[in-house]
């Protein structure tokens, strides 16, 4: 049996979604260790920027420090003007007809992942993009395996998803079909009813993906990776590696820089969080076997931690509590602190006082200094993301994940450390720090160097905060004696 370097030894592939977070850690594991013979890379034309430019931008990411010495790798990358909006991908001619004759294996990585998106903007993402990256898949001559990248939480109206493909109440045609014809107005209306019983517009087309993924079986090898919460990197390319605020890490950089001091989250539940190198490395394992062995059916991979190595809310959000102090924020809004809250009255009264009043406060003072108010807006954004997110922060997943788990015991001693995927290598504390750490670099732009500062910045806010904390305790005693005084002298 052929080695995973064997098997992407010389190979060509097409890769969706390559700018995004998972996609730039998957091209950079392929580029250093799988010495692939070329990837391309679909990117969508932004504001008349030529495709070297794009190149050069996307190449400058950190993401790639670890191969920046060599730029023969770089070379490997071929961009491809298109879309997955648009017909034929948008791709012109000679570019399809290159995929036609050269690509053996394709990694659709694209989607939509606004849990707020509108169904129609959702279904064309979600949906209608995949069916277009089936069809052209269908059409190639060399292809060895398709990978589809969905989701665990694709039923998320289910406490356990297994490694197995679930009927949908929808046809994904008909869905498609609806929402090219339906106004905007009319869809909205529905919306609710058409996605019942899924919570949001994203679980609910990557369900139809899924199912329309299914109907392509037995026409080439087909696996479906369904990641659980994508987080930080582990190891690579950087440990605690992270460009984008999707999820936790907002969470962690909200909170860090003092804006987030209350969410609704059940701290007791179980947290389903994967670094992004484990993912990636379970993605192209399970690429490398279902290329091999083949199967007339679609091969489901739940990439998930399920009860291996196992953190609640709670602890999650402790160990950030510890780091935070250690590592801090620069130009933080206020000193971090506050909780989780499992009661919503106490969630939305925490709210009020420690995110509402205090900006608007903050603004008004502002304006009359003569400057633009800001921090009400930012609370509002803060807030309305928080309301988005507590559906999985209040609750718990069980994910079944033996084939995942399973594919190490397809690979040497040696490549498993090269592909790790093992979920209990996690050591808590020093990922939780480097997840901090990383967010301060790489989302935020930080350089290590003003850590000196930070931490002085972060002790002189402790003191304020205690002192503020003192006087309204010592003011609400004052108030509550003054009133109870009041009271005794009238009767």
């Amino acid at each position: 049996m052929a080695t995973v370097t064997d098997f992407y030894y010389d190979k060509s592939i097409f890769i969706t979604g390559g700018t995004g977070f998972i996609g730039k850690v998957l091209v950079e594991k392929l580029l250093r260790c799988c010495d692939v013979r070329r990837i391309y890379l679909l990117m969508r034309p932004r504001g008349g920027q030529g495709m070297k430019l794009r190149m050069r931008q996307y190449i400058s990411s950190r993401a790639f420090d670890n191969i920046r010495a060599d730029p023969h790798l770089f070379s490997k990358l071929q961009m491809m003007r298109g879309d997955l909006l648009s017909e034929n991908l948008g791709l012109s001619a000679q570019d399809k007809q290159i995929l036609l004759d050269d690509c053996q294996i394709i990694f659709h990585c694209a989607a939509q992942v606004k849990f707020d998106a509108n169904i129609r903007d959702a279904v064309n993402m979600n949906v209608a993009g995949v069916q277009r990256m089936l069809e052209l898949a269908a059409t190639l001559h060399r292809l060895e395996v398709f990978v589809h990248m969905s989701t665990t939480f694709c039923r998320a109206d289910l406490p356990v998803l297994e490694e197995v493909l679930y009927p949908v109440k929808h046809q994904p045609c008909d869905v498609i079909r609806a929402t090219q014809w339906m106004d905007l107005d009319t869809l909205t209306l529905m919306e609710k009813k058409l996605i019942a019983p899924q919570p949001n517009t994203y679980s609910y087309t990557k369900s139809l993906a899924e199912e329309l993924v299914s109907q392509y079986a037995g026409k080439f090898p087909i696996a479906i990776a369904r990641p659980s919460i994508v987080t930080a990197s582990l190891k690579e390319p950087h440990p605690g590696w992270v460009d984008n605020m999707n999820g936790p890490t907002g969470i962690i950089v909200g909170a860090g820089k003092g804006v987030i001091r209350s969410m609704l989250c059940d701290h007791k539940q179980q947290v389903d969080a994967l670094p992004v190198d484990l993912v990636v490395n379970g993605c192209i394992l399970l690429a490398y076997n279902t290329a091999l062995q083949r199967p007339k059916e679609v091969v489901v991979f739940n990439l998930a931690r399920s009860d291996k190595n196992p953190i609640t809310w709670g602890e999650a959000i402790d160990l950030a509590r510890s780091n935070v102090a250690e590592y801090p924020f620069t130009m933080p809004l206020w000193y971090p602190g506050g909780s989780p809250k499992t009661n919503k009255f106490h969630h939305y009264i925490a709210v009020l006082f420690t995110h509402l009043l205090p900006a608007y406060l903050v603004d008004f003072y502002l304006i009359l200094a003569g400057h633009k108010p800001f921090l009400v807006t930012i609370h509002k954004r803060v807030n309305y993301g928080l309301r988005v997110l507590q559906y999985y922060t209040v609750q718990s997943w069980r994910f079944t994940n033996e084939r995942y788990l399973s594919l190490r015991n397809t690979i040497s001693k040696e490549e498993d450390e090269v592909f790790y995927t093992n979920p209990e290598a996690i050591e808590w504390n020093s990922y939780v720090r480097n997840y901090i750490k990383g967010a301060r670099e790489f989302c935020c732009g930080e350089d290590p160097a003003t850590l000196p500062q930070a931490r002085q910045m972060h002790q002189r806010l402790f003191y304020m905060d205690l002192l503020l904390k003192i006087f309204l305790t010592c003011s609400l005693l004052y108030f509550v004696s003054y009133v109870s005084l009041k009271v005794s002298n009238i009767f």
